[in-house]
């Protein structure tokens, strides 16, 4: 369960509210299932192709061309089957959909939740290309669009930018009113090495060395095949003496037990994000957040006063930011208490809904529009 994938829940939810029937297709079974079936969708599973940079390759030629073939033959009797009024696709990795659509003449919608900036300008086309073939797309963040535009200058044309319908929790529990024994620091989010986290240990370890006792959480998993990473982190861990004070909490359904039991969030990604969906919950939840200065990250922390920047890939950076809450917490907790207020409004599900399903409709609306006026 990434971002994304919560952020589709949101928009099922808004389309079934504004009165659409929801067909969503998966390649797979997993925990997104129950959750859409519980919001009005239909839940089918169907094999895709879902574009990663090794199929990009000459090695990865043969996978390509074969779940091509597969994807689009399943993916053909599933539209017939259902016949939809709109493709809405939740991922650019995903993109035979997007040309089924154009073959059936559907109109169709992409969510663009990812940003590959700093990516190779051949790399960035690749993946931007089947974009070429849909009728509208959202992106989640101005700098998605850019990323977009810098890639085909005509996508620009047809893009709307939506931020994230961020749901909080149920109730804020308030930050702690004084840090007197530890300072409480959580990470949640993918174990990844773009991600960060071992750079949040470098940093608990260096608060040690300045007398700041801190504990850290780390609450998430590893993707399939990235199992040597989780051992990179415990063996990080033991190597810097931390095996008392951080803790590898694993995949957790919500995140919000453990934003109430932290006193600052971090999210310390080495490369460029699409936008910052766990800093906007750390806000929601009333706790300060220190993010790397980079793309969505930046877009997602502005104008909130409890939000700190710091270089991306930099642990003593990491350090500093953490330093300077636990010496300035009381200022820290008040801003933290106030923005909680500002992003609940920014980032309210129920306007982002309204605009999701506006945006299918309009473009549905649009299309036939468009064929009656060639016929």
């Amino acid at each position: 369960m990434y971002g994304s994938d919560r952020v589709l829940l949101e928009s099922v939810e808004g389309f079934v509210d504004a009165g659409i029937r929801v067909t969503v297709t998966l390649p797979d079974d997993g925990p997104l299932v129950r959750l859409l079936e519980e919001r009005g969708a239909r839940v089918v599973f169907t094999p895709t192709l879902v574009l990663r940079k090794s199929l990009l390759t000459p090695r990865g030629l043969f996978a390509l061309v074969s779940q091509t073939i597969t994807g689009l033959r399943a993916g053909r009797r599933l539209v017939r089957e259902v016949r939809p009024s709109v493709v809405w696709t939740n991922t650019i990795t995903i993109p035979l959909w997007t040309v089924l659509a154009r073959f059936f003449r559907i109109p169709s919608v992409v969510h663009v939740h990812e940003a590959e900036g700093s990516a190779s300008k051949v790399m960035m086309r690749a993946l931007a290309l089947p974009l070429l073939l849909a009728d509208q797309l959202v992106a989640n963040s101005n700098y998605s669009a850019g990323v977009l535009r810098d890639s085909f200058a005509s996508l620009g044309e047809r893009c709307t930018v939506v931020y994230n319908g961020v749901i909080g929790p149920e109730a804020v529990t308030a930050p702690r009113e004084t840090l007197d024994d530890e300072l409480r620091v959580l990470y949640v989010g993918r174990l990844s090495p773009r991600k960060g986290p071992d750079l949040i240990i470098e940093a608990t370890a260096a608060l040690r060395e300045r007398g700041i006792p801190a504990r850290l959480d780390l609450v998430g998993a590893v993707f399939p095949g990235y199992e040597w990473f989780e051992q990179q982190l415990r063996d990080s861990i033991a190597t810097l003496g931390l095996r008392d004070s951080v803790q590898l909490r694993g995949f957790q359904d919500s995140p919000w037990p453990f934003l109430a039991a932290s006193d600052v969030l971090v999210v310390p990604s080495r490369l460029d994000e699409p936008f910052g969906n766990t800093a906007v919950e750390s806000v929601l939840a009333a706790r300060p957040v220190v993010v790397s200065d980079t793309s969505g990250l930046r877009e997602a922390a502005w104008g909130y006063r409890s939000a700190q920047q710091v270089e991306p890939g930099d642990a003593h950076d990491i350090a500093d930011a953490l330093e300077r809450v636990w010496g300035d917490w009381q200022r820290f907790r008040s801003d933290a208490i106030s923005d909680e207020a500002v992003a609940r409004e920014r980032h309210s599900v129920a306007t982002y809904q309204r605009r999701i399903a506006d945006a299918a409709a309009a473009v549905a609306v649009g299309r036939r529009s468009r064929v009656r006026a060639h016929a």
